[in-house]
């Protein structure tokens, strides 16, 4: 049986408030229900690192609060 996959907040686009880096638990502010809520954020791919102020992109979201992100692309970039 497949696991129900969230993918609420995948795509969105959230700003570091706590540095992300492999082996640690950063934070990221995401638009959530209506207004603004904190998560734990780890890098996707295990090795990148943001720091506070960054601008990252969600990959996968892990329910209750733990979210993967990457880099924001440079076309979400310009778009902005």
């Amino acid at each position: 049986m497949h696991k129900e996959v969230d993918r609420s907040l995948t795509g969105k686009i959230g700003r570091v408030t706590g540095r992300i880096g492999p082996g640690t638990v950063g934070e990221v502010m995401l638009p959530f229900h209506g207004g603004t809520s904190a998560f734990h954020a780890h890098p996707f791919d295990k090795s990148s690192v943001f720091n506070v102020g960054d601008e990252v992109l969600v990959i996968y979201y892990e329910p209750p609060g733990t979210v993967f992100v990457d880099e924001l692309p440079e076309v979400l970039k310009a778009a902005r």
